[in-house]
């Protein structure tokens, strides 16, 4: 680890020394580029500075211990070693996690389905009630949401609603999401007062540029239609509606919501885009997963990831089992806690896989 922090300190100064070169302050995009790399080592080489820093500072006071002290100082030079055995512990465990490689689509923006599952009317319901959700969470942090595309029903939910959150980090902080959400209580369509369960899956990709998926022509179909509403009402009186259908994975995506057929080709464009770069991606862990099992066994975890439990205020995250009984601000996109307390869990995970990998 430490050869590794030696070579990025490094890397640090080279960078440094680079960004005050007056022909780099010429080029702008050089510029960008050195001082992005420079950004993204800065947290790592700050904190293994201070790790070194406390290590000589350890390495005095312990020099100190073997002179002749007084009991009074002596006392003070064990507490302070003590401190300092300690801080510099905590610094050992920081630097692993920031030493773990980094997710490559944590920056992007994503793209997030809902969709209605198994519970009928209720189940589109809560759908909308997880669409609120994120896109106050997304609001609370400067994010910016785009509506992809949806299919509401006469109640207000969503059979299917598609949105984009452009911000950046809403991958690294919303990957966690995807998978099914469970909510028990008593639906607005149910007059005797009787709990139920209903299920609607979110899924979270991110945004994938041209250059990340190479879509052939030759691959697709391309079908447009006339838009209509819940209830047969019509949205639009021309054919702008576009069904995109990739013909070697059979992805269909359907987007109405503009009035331009342009517009919604261009949106249907983009969310088949990150369903491929999420399918390659699902593929190739699914591979690793394979292996790690034939070495260590399953250990998949439960298809529900969540349930929100009105009738005791409460939400549960089933892989971490971290439970809160504050369900109203949960939905109301008061999410950070428990996000991070899946990051921590991730990291976690992921360092015990390293080091027993080492």
């Amino acid at each position: 680890m430490f050869d590794k922090l030696e070579e990025l300190e490094a890397r640090f100064k080279d960078l440094e020394a680079r960004l005050g070169d007056p022909e780099v302050l010429k080029d702008r995009d050089l510029l960008q580029k050195y001082a992005k790399a420079h950004a993204e080592l800065a947290d790592v080489v700050a904190r293994y500075r201070e790790f070194k820093q406390v290590g000589e500072e350890m390495v005095a006071t312990r020099a100190m211990l073997e002179e002749k002290l007084e009991p009074e100082l002596k006392e003070l030079a064990r507490q302070e070693l003590s401190r300092l055995k300690e801080r510099r512990e905590a610094l050992e465990r920081e630097l692993r996690v920031l030493l773990l490689p980094k997710d490559p689509n944590d920056e992007k923006n994503i793209i997030v389905e809902i969709r209605a599952g198994t519970g009928g009317e209720e189940a589109a319901l809560f759908a909308a009630d997880l669409f609120r959700m994120y896109t106050r969470y997304a609001e609370e942090r400067g994010w910016r949401v785009e509506m992809m595309s949806s299919n509401s029903t006469e109640l207000g939910g969503f059979k299917e609603v598609v949105f984009m959150v452009h911000g950046r980090g809403a991958y690294s902080r919303l990957k966690y999401e995807s998978g099914v959400h469970r909510v028990q209580r008593v639906p607005v369509t149910e007059a005797g007062g009787r709990i139920h369960t209903s299920t609607a899956t979110v899924a979270v990709l991110p945004e994938a540029e041209e250059v990340d998926v190479e879509i052939r022509p030759e691959d697709l179909r391309i079908d447009v239609f006339r838009s209509g509403g819940h209830g047969g009402q019509s949205v639009n009186t021309t054919d702008s509606a576009i069904r995109i259908t990739h013909l070697p994975t059979g992805l269909v995506v359907t987007c109405q919501d503009e009035r331009s057929q342009l517009q919604n080709r261009e949106k249907a464009m983009r969310v088949l885009r990150a369903r491929l770069l999420d399918l390659r991606r699902r593929e190739q862990e699914a591979e690793v997963a394979a292996a790690r099992r034939s070495q260590v066994g399953t250990g998949e975890r439960s298809e529900r990831i969540r349930t929100y439990n009105f009738p005791q205020g409460r939400m549960t995250d089933h892989r971490i089992g971290l439970t809160l009984y504050r369900l109203d601000s949960v939905l109301q996109g008061d999410l950070d806690e428990v996000i991070d307390a899946l990051a921590a869990a991730d990291q976690a995970e992921r360092l015990e896989r390293l080091e027993a990998a080492t």
